[in-house]
């Protein structure tokens, strides 16, 4: 007989984790292992990466979930490796190959990836590939593939910010494209491999695929899950950023004390402020978050709000905030 799994004791925990996620490992099962590293009661990822990609993968616990969509709309940037003279069934190395074509290097020249990078950067429309999770009739497109059916994709619009394109050979010295492309959301890497393979006129598919940027956020700022669990585990918490770490393009507006409690009540502040889409709002003693809303004439206006208990555990955390006032306010 099995001996009873040991039933972990959940924490409330707020914050951003950047993961460095692994090779192989689904973006859910990365979370649900980070999940059960910090015994942390509510977590949720910031979209998703393939299983054959590595990278940037922002794990957000707590409050920090109230702001995941913002890294979801995040651009995000890539690198990736394109072999070239063959096509598969996924666009990447896990499907069958479906079409070879011999590859000659010395038709590669600088100015013919050139201009092959202009046709690709700026707004252009993507077909998704059938192994993706995108949805049609309530099923995903993975589900028709690997029943060997293909369904019409309607082609979706795109944004390519910046790529660079750069010839290189593999091991095996077969020619390949370096792809480092910074794109927006929706953009699925492995089309745009295709697509760059077929625009030179001999297919290709992916081989490496890495995140390395989404929203300013970097890799070189990343944990490794394997880093993390070699911690001990009272100091695995430490890890996190703070929830307000995916609101660095947000205006920020601070707040008294009287306006702080009526702010967390839902009630909009007017103020000498301008106009602004996207704000982030404190307290003023401490820089406690509250939450996230918008200004228009002179008006603050409520988003998406933290709970009194959620700041208060926040600061419970954060030892030198605990000695102010705020946790009886609140």
């Amino acid at each position: 007989m099995r001996a009873p799994r040991t039933r972990v004791q959940r924490r409330p925990v707020h914050g951003v984790l950047l993961l460095d996620k692994p090779l192989g490992l689904s973006s859910n099962d990365a979370l649900q292992k980070a999940k059960w590293l910090l015994r942390a009661e509510k977590a949720g990822h910031t979209g998703t990466l393939d299983p054959l990609a590595t990278g940037v993968l922002p794990l957000c616990f707590g409050a920090a979930t109230k702001f995941s969509q913002l890294q979801l709309d995040a651009a995000k940037t890539y690198e990736a490796i394109a072999l070239l003279g063959a096509t598969t069934t996924t666009g990447d190395a896990e499907g069958d190959v479906v079409q070879r074509c011999d590859v000659d290097p010395a038709q590669l020249t600088p100015e013919r990836l050139s201009a092959v990078q202009r046709q690709f950067t700026g707004p252009i429309r993507q077909v998704p590939p059938m192994h993706s999770a995108l949805k049609k009739d309530g099923k995903a497109l993975y589900e028709y593939a690997r029943a060997g059916v293909t369904v019409e994709r309607e082609a979706r619009d795109v944004v390519i910010h910046a790529l660079n394109l750069t010839l290189v050979h593999t091991d095996q010295s077969q020619a390949a494209i370096k792809i480092i492309v910074t794109c927006s959301k929706g953009t699925y890497i492995r089309t745009l491999g295709e697509d760059i393979g077929a625009a030179l006129g001999c297919g290709a598919h992916l081989t490496f695929l890495r995140r390395i940027d989404t929203g300013g956020l970097g890799v070189e700022r990343c944990i490794t899950l394997a880093q993390l669990e070699a911690m001990p585990e009272d100091e695995r918490v430490d890890c996190l950023q703070p929830p307000e770490s995916l609101l660095a393009q947000h205006m920020r507006v601070t707040l008294d004390g009287d306006n702080t409690a009526r702010f967390l009540s839902g009630l909009r502040r007017r103020g000498e402020w301008p106009d602004a889409s996207a704000v982030a709002v404190f307290s003023e003693a401490p820089a406690a978050l509250l939450g996230v809303g918008h200004i228009k004439d002179g008006e603050l206006v409520p988003d998406r709000l933290l709970s009194p208990l959620e700041i208060q555990q926040i600061l419970e955390g954060t030892p030198h905030l605990q000695a102010s006032g705020i946790l009886e306010k609140l």
